[in-house]
């Protein structure tokens, strides 16, 4: 470290500060984190093979077609004839719970920057901070606070997954049409029910292309989170590095591939402003968008 300027000798000293002085509050989150992170482990595993693989056909069949849906069947069947659907479980558990976390804070900041100057001149140079650190740094104040396993791991992903929906929310809703929002004033309506009814719906592509960037954020972070005992596939993946397994090493990597694609696939489908195909399409028949369709 240097003399003249020991930011990491400060940082440390603030980080052993709020271990010290702390009166229980990490380990009371800690444990909220950790027991619903766990209970979402303990449904997905509980949950019949059969049951997973066809929630992921179905919506990749209504969103896509069935094209991807069949590619969503061969994922489903490699994941589980290589052994790793259990570690993909738990992997999707961590998304899911880093996920949520990540939009209740995220979702109602980027509205906050969206409407306040001065907020947005302090949370995005924060945001800045956030994306282009090493996401392996993260790692290490987490687990000096929480410990070793899942809450470490779905706390660091929270940090290095939040920036883009807070972005893309806050873009969404300063691209709204001023015409429809002064519409929506002139017509007696609260600022609340402006936000709701007129902001919110117009920013809603720009919403979702922030959720979907925020799981695939979350996703990468979970592998890295493996290093502290978060768990799921970067387990394996890891375990491939140290004992320098090609075979475990391809195939754990080949798993986080087709979770990734059917993850990424899914979700941009909520936020794109293309139509949705028809039965008719979706069975390959070429059929064109119904009127609904079109609307």
């Amino acid at each position: 470290m240097s003399e003249f300027l020991p930011l990491g000798e400060w940082v440390e000293r603030s980080v052993k500060f709020v271990i010290e002085s702390d009166s229980g509050a990490m380990e009371r989150w800690g444990s909220v984190i950790g027991d619903f992170t766990e209970s979402l482990e303990l449904g997905l595993q509980a949950l019949p093979v059969a049951v997973v693989a066809a929630a992921f056909v179905l919506t990749a069949w209504w969103r896509l077609g069935w094209r991807f849906a069949l590619f969503c069947v061969a994922s489903c069947w490699v994941i589980f004839e290589t052994g790793f659907w259990p570690q993909t479980m738990v992997t999707m558990a961590l998304i899911f719970s880093a996920t949520l976390i990540s939009l209740l804070i995220g979702l109602p900041l980027g509205i906050w920057v969206a409407a306040s100057r001065q907020v947005a001149a302090v949370v995005r140079p924060t945001l800045d901070f956030m994306q282009t650190m090493p996401a392996f740094v993260y790692l290490i104040p987490a687990a000096m606070l929480f410990g070793l396993g899942r809450v470490p791991g779905v706390l660091a992903t929270v940090i290095f997954a939040m920036p883009p929906v807070v972005r893309l929310t806050s873009l969404g809703i300063r691209q709204v049409n001023k015409e429809q929002v002064e519409a929506g004033i002139t017509f007696g309506c609260t600022p609340l029910q402006v936000l709701l009814k007129v902001q919110i719906p117009g920013a809603l592509p720009s919403i979702m292309a922030g959720i979907n960037q925020t799981i695939m954020m979350a996703l990468s972070m979970v592998i890295i989170a493996s290093m502290v005992g978060a768990g799921g596939l970067g387990n394996d993946v890891l375990s491939s590095i140290q004992r320098l397994d090609i075979g475990l090493g391809f195939e754990s990597g080949l798993a986080v591939v087709l979770l990734a694609i059917m993850l990424d696939r899914i979700t941009e489908t909520f936020g794109s402003a293309q139509p949705r195909l028809s039965w008719r399409a979706k069975l390959g028949l070429g059929g064109r968008p119904t009127g609904a369709d079109k609307a």
